[in-house]
């Protein structure tokens, strides 16, 4: 996907983190062992690593990042190639997103992407390489370690420009279930209804899923042969039937089955509309 520069006065971006793995004691008293469950839960089950932590928004007192910081766009976004695709990828997402918003009467504000090594402190607590590419609400920041690309194609066989833009554009389906309001929602019902926290929690995934196809599928022009299938291949791999290889029941999938979040992927960029995302309709009827 050949996606235009990122434009320095159009992304909010920094970078930190590093200094030998987990970073010591997390917001709200969420500690190492709580990461290590955290990450063995993304890595085996396919878990949403905030939920696994116990993610409170009003988490004070926790904006701390571990070591030094850099705010500077083009310092931070020319770290490497994967840096420069992620900030390529956060730009068009802004210039995508921000026009359907206005559209819709709803306040926009840019999420902030944040490129770290290995560990990092966030408002929802601490977090690890190991946990994967995370969207924090209590922040509105994406968190990601790039390192994470290279076990996307090489332990899961889901390589290409396109699946890492898939992975970006599905936190940032987060941002926008945070703008809305819908976050909050489910987070509510989630704490009102433990039997069926599962259930909602991979309608938000797979709602997250379709707007990454969204975005792709109103940047049509841009996509190139063999994306469409690095997208679906990217979807299957990370499916919690795939994931778990069968260990753990449907009950307890967090993200939604390989044939889930491809069929939401692909009804995304297939339709490059939003309102054909709502996967909480059958709950309403």
């Amino acid at each position: 996907m050949k996606l235009n520069p990122f434009n320095p006065n159009n992304v909010s971006v920094r970078s930190g983190g590093g200094g030998g793995g987990f970073p010591g004691g997390g917001a709200g008293g969420i500690g190492c062992g709580t990461l290590v469950i955290a990450a063995i839960a993304y890595f085996i089950f396919g878990a949403d690593p905030m939920q696994t932590i116990g993610v409170v928004e009003s988490v004070q007192n926790s904006g701390a990042q571990q070591g030094a910081t850099s705010d500077n766009p083009q310092e931070v976004c020319n770290q490497g190639p994967y840096a420069l695709e992620a900030c390529n990828a956060l730009s068009s997402l802004n210039e995508t997103w921000q026009p359907e918003f206005q559209q819709a009467g709803i306040g926009f504000k840019q999420p902030t992407l944040f490129l770290y090594d290995r560990g990092v402190r966030t408002a929802c607590g601490s977090g690890s390489s190991a946990m994967g590419p995370f969207y924090c609400p209590g922040d509105e920041t994406i968190y990601i370690d790039t390192s994470f690309y290279d076990t996307l194609e090489q332990r899961l066989g889901a390589g290409g420009d396109f699946a890492r833009y898939y992975v970006m554009a599905h936190e940032y389906g987060h941002h926008i279930q945070k703008l809305t309001g819908l976050a909050d929602q489910i987070r509510s019902a989630q704490s009102q209804d433990q039997r069926r926290a599962n259930q909602l929690q991979v309608r938000m995934e797979l709602q997250a899923d379709c707007y990454a196809g969204v975005w792709a599928g109103k940047n049509r022009n841009l996509i190139e042969p063999g994306d469409f299938e690095e997208g679906m291949t990217a979807a299957a791999a990370i499916g919690d039937d795939k994931l778990t290889g069968g260990r753990v029941s449907s009950e307890n999938f967090t993200h939604g089955t390989s044939a889930q979040r491809s069929a939401w992927l692909r009804r995304g960029l297939e339709t490059g509309d939003s309102d054909q995302c709502d996967t909480f309709a059958d709950l309403r009827r």
